[in-house]
């Protein structure tokens, strides 16, 4: 079975996408006041570079002319107006190259991170968090550096190139051809080893991406690699990936200790060529020694500038993969965002009422009376139908349980209610209009959610509260927490609302992130509540005051359960009964008792393990 898209190494590119490095470059163009300076840096540094030769040439041509009467000052003044000259656009391309790098990464990242945000969640069901992490980190970091540094050197090289070949063809054309008749050996070299010092690069970064896996996979569950004993099994695992990144590094290296050598020999031997050429000429008086020694110079240092560039365009082909990634990435348009009608009504809105645009995209009613779903059907991508012709309609106030078999669509419903994915055919309706008819961020405005697993970010209590409405005041964080019966912990805790929950909450038990996750819902004060398992997970205890709390965040609001303990969803208003898509039974839970179907097994069965459970824990 071939792997998903997302993990394949792209192929090696014989030919630069001009079309995506123009993309790139125009990011780049809008860092004018940066771009400008390091490409009048650039050209400068090549003029000194090719004027030291020159200046060399004058000196010795003067002293053979003039001896020790040779205008020694004009010479000294020439080499340190190029030296100071070279010395100031050193510091400038330094300066310009690197604010071109961290300005484009900064804002290529910012793109990117902009884009997930707005992407819905089946983009994230088939791609791993370290792929995306590695988009927005490595691929944008090499792809700035390669457009700020590479730019510089084509930039350098070229003119470099121009000068010396000028410089050589103006002094004598026939020794000018003599020694530029290395080039094409070096072209064809160039060609030969580049491909293959790229492809063996890229195996560097594929095993490197693999280690890198490997790395956030045993972190992330270093507890159960504990508990099942498996230290053993997977250093010998990561062994077989450390030890086929060193086999490829040992392959890139080796390349790399051949190709520049021939490199060198071929400058060299051009520097050769033209000592014997050129020697010969100035013991007949063809050339002047300072000419034969800026010959030697030039033909030494041609090779230098070609070098650097054609490093720089492998460097692009190797980067390309990265850019056709991260512009990818930037280019993908969401499967699920507002209708141009929408945001037609979204820009109208905001002209003439800014502070409260909701009205717009409801017909002057913000609020959520009715939630129908209309012979919905519904499949994930390349899988097999979830919810199947499903009808349903829900008013403002009333508690929906939903119960059943896993994979029969529980999550699947309300998550379409949210619209974090869309119905494959059929509607769901909102006050009797088309949720896709709506603003998105009008609707996920007036949600508030909490699921099996809450997610708490690193910082105190009282700003993962705050977290679900940022405007709210301390006392409004303190009196969610208590509708929900989670202030009495948070003061005993060391610090109170202030104390640090850690990294993913892991300062906290279960229960406590799970009632911190409510009040952090509550806060928002949700037109429509959403409870994924959310107490599946938890002890007896934290159940029974989440339990207290329920009344409270559920009066007033359409609310939607998915419950796992048959418990807490005995005062729902209805209990759907969710298989294979559909509804099997509904009703309440004293009338889906009384029928003895499939509900009334399951909380009977239910019941019996937990009259067990409590027996055992009271011997």
């Amino acid at each position: 079975m071939s792997a998903p898209a997302y993990q394949q190494e792209d192929e090696f590119h014989s030919r630069l996408d001009t079309g995506l490095w123009w993309q790139l470059f125009r990011r780049a163009l809008r860092l004018k006041r940066h771009l400008v300076p390091l490409a009048v840096a650039a050209v400068l540094i090549a003029v000194c570079d090719a004027s030291f030769a020159h200046i060399t040439r004058w000196v010795i041509d003067g002293v053979v002319r003039d001896g020790a009467n040779a205008n020694f000052t004009a010479y000294a003044a020439a080499y340190l107006a190029a030296t100071l000259t070279l010395c100031v656009c050193v510091w400038t391309f330094i300066e310009a190259a690197g604010n071109i790098s961290n300005r484009l990464a900064h804002d290529i990242r910012r793109d990117g991170f902009a884009k997930l945000q707005s992407l819905e969640f089946a983009y994230y069901d088939s791609r791993p968090v370290g792929w995306l992490i590695t988009r927005l980190t490595g691929d944008c970091d090499r792809l700035a550096r390669v457009i700020a540094w590479g730019l510089l050197d084509i930039v350098w090289g070229t003119s470099y190139v121009i000068m010396i070949a000028a410089s050589l063809l103006w002094m004598n054309w026939r020794l000018a051809l003599i020694v530029l008749a290395v080039v094409p050996p070096l072209a064809l070299v160039s060609k030969f080893y580049q491909r293959r010092m790229l492809l063996s690069a890229r195996e560097v970064r594929r095993h490197n991406s693999q280690i890198t896996a490997a790395f956030n996979e045993s972190i992330q569950g270093v507890r159960t690699t504990k508990t099942l004993v498996r230290e053993r099994e997977n250093l010998a695992e990561f062994e077989r990936l450390s030890t086929n990144m060193f086999d490829a590094a040992v392959v890139s290296a080796r390349q790399n200790a051949v190709y520049f050598p021939i490199v060198t020999t071929l400058g060299s031997l051009a520097a050769g060529l033209a000592l014997w050429r050129g020697g010969v000429l100035a013991l007949g008086d063809g050339i002047t020694l300072g000419t034969l020694v800026a010959f030697i110079n030039f033909a030494g240092q041609f090779f230098n500038p070609i070098n650097q560039m054609a490093q720089k365009l492998t460097e692009l082909q190797g980067a390309q993969a990265a850019g056709e990634r991260v512009m990818g990435l930037l280019a993908t348009e969401p499967a699920i965002q507002d209708s141009p009608a929408v945001r037609a009504r979204i820009a109208e809105a905001n002209s003439t009422a800014p502070s409260d645009p909701a009205h717009a995209f409801d017909g002057g009613d913000a609020n959520i009376h009715t939630i129908e779903f209309r012979d919905v059907t519904f499949a994930y991508a390349s899988g097999p139908v979830v919810l199947d012709h499903f009808n349903l309609v829900v008013r403002a106030g009333e508690t929906i349980a939903l119960v059943g078999p896993s994979g029969g669509g529980k999550s699947t419903l309300v998550s379409l209610v949210c619209r974090f994915y869309e119905p494959t055919s059929g509607q769901i309706l909102i006050n009797g209009v088309d949720y896709r008819e709506r603003a998105l961020g009008w609707l996920q405005a007036r949600l508030g959610i909490v699921l099996q697993t809450p997610h708490l970010f690193k910082g105190t209590v009282r700003e993962n509260i705050r977290y679900g409405r940022l405007a709210a005041t301390d006392a409004e964080v303190e009196q969610a927490a208590r509708l929900v019966n989670a202030h009495e912990f948070i003061m005993q805790l060391e610090n109170g609302y202030e104390t640090p929950v850690g990294e993913g909450g892991n300062r906290l038990s279960a229960g406590q992130r799970q009632l911190v996750s409510f009040a952090r819902a509550l806060i928002a004060d949700p037109q429509l509540f959403i409870m994924d398992e959310a107490t599946s997970s938890i002890d007896t205890e934290t159940e029974q005051l989440i339990q207290r709390g329920l009344e409270t965040i559920f009066a007033g609001r359409i609310s939607f359960v998915v419950a796992h303990r048959l418990s807490t969803i005995r005062r729902a208003d209805r209990i759907l009964v969710i298989a294979k898509g559909r509804i099997e039974e509904s009703g309440t839970h004293e009338e889906l008792l009384a029928r003895r179907g499939h509900y009334h097994d399951l909380y009977t069965s239910q019941f019996r393990r937990e009259r067990q459970e409590a027996a055992l824990d009271a011997v």
